[in-house]
């Protein structure tokens, strides 16, 4: 009997064996292909500000699948020591090349010129930078007061948006937004991305006028094109528009047919209206018919 139970706990112990070491089999091949399948990628440790120049102690390297590898990524950190970030790069995002100027680029406002373009700093107070609401990647509008005719007896200025969606590099000295971008900052200079002949357009404009900066809403990226407005016709006033909802586009509004309306130069007083005759009501008579009953008229 003590054979039999012996028998019986050795041949489970063996079954249980056999089970634990497929088991672990398994797991240890699962574990060795999902190795083979990662790749190393070079990540920020810490937070990565703008226009600044990466060192190696703000970079570690961990691993990812190679299947979701982003495009562009490093797998060491001597291939990014030394680059400059053209945005911002939080920490533990992979480092790509579409995050990093072209090497040999020095830090700073040049790192985050595109090609093409150039960078042009304008004089600005609290009106014209917007109370200070004007931030780095804002977009903005430039509108100059200027007098076009030189030497004339009766000055006749001009108001007239000259430049259109311009991108703000740089508010003062900050090329970064701040943390609270609802606060503002007041400032003396904004430093705008224009091309060279943007460039040229900007700097006539600050010489011989004066120049406003109008905010735009960072998805509207419409063109307007106005005659521009003087002394004439800035007094014929305006024409009242419904307020749109904050932040909407233009495209999302209802659009509002105005038609026009005749104007009679004498009253008219409508004619009443004569009331219509009443018929004249007829006597009618019930008559029973059995079990039914039914009315007769009479003229």
């Amino acid at each position: 009997m003590r054979n039999k139970r012996f028998l019986v706990v050795l041949v489970g112990a063996l079954i249980f064996g056999v089970l634990a070491a497929v088991t672990v089999s398994k797991y240890l091949s699962k574990a060795q292909a999902f190795s083979k399948n990662m790749v190393n990628v070079a990540v920020a440790k810490v937070d990565i500000p703008l226009g600044s120049k990466i060192v190696a102690e703000q970079i570690t390297v961990v691993q990812f699948p190679k299947e979701s590898t982003p495009d562009g990524a490093h797998d060491s950190v001597e291939k990014l020591a030394g680059r400059v970030a053209v945005v911002n790069i939080a920490a533990r995002e992979p480092i790509t090349d579409a995050r990093l100027a072209p090497e040999g680029t020095a830090a700073g406002l040049s790192a985050v010129i595109p090609e093409g373009y150039r960078a042009m700093t304008v004089k600005v107070d609290d009106a014209a930078g917007i109370s200070g609401f004007i931030q780095p990647g804002t977009m903005v509008d430039v509108v100059v007061t200027i007098d076009p005719a030189e030497g004339a007896a009766r000055q006749d200025p001009v108001s007239k948006i000259v430049l259109q969606n311009i991108k703000v590099l740089a508010s003062g000295q900050n090329i970064d937004k701040p943390e609270n971008e609802r606060e503002a900052n007041s400032v003396k200079a904004v430093t705008l991305q224009v091309t060279p002949e943007q460039a040229e357009k900007l700097a006539l404009s600050s010489a011989e006028g004066k120049l406003q900066l109008v905010m735009r809403n960072q998805i509207d990226q419409g063109d307007e094109q106005t005659p521009g407005v003087t002394k004439r016709n800035l007094l014929t006033g305006d024409t009242a528009m419904p307020a749109p909802d904050p932040g909407s586009l233009k495209s999302e509004q209802p659009k509002s047919e105005s038609k026009p309306v005749r104007r009679s130069t004498r009253a008219h007083t409508p004619a009443a209206a004569a009331p219509a005759p009443q018929p004249t009501p007829r006597t009618q008579v019930e008559m029973i018919e059995g079990a039914k009953k039914r009315a007769v008229e009479f003229p």
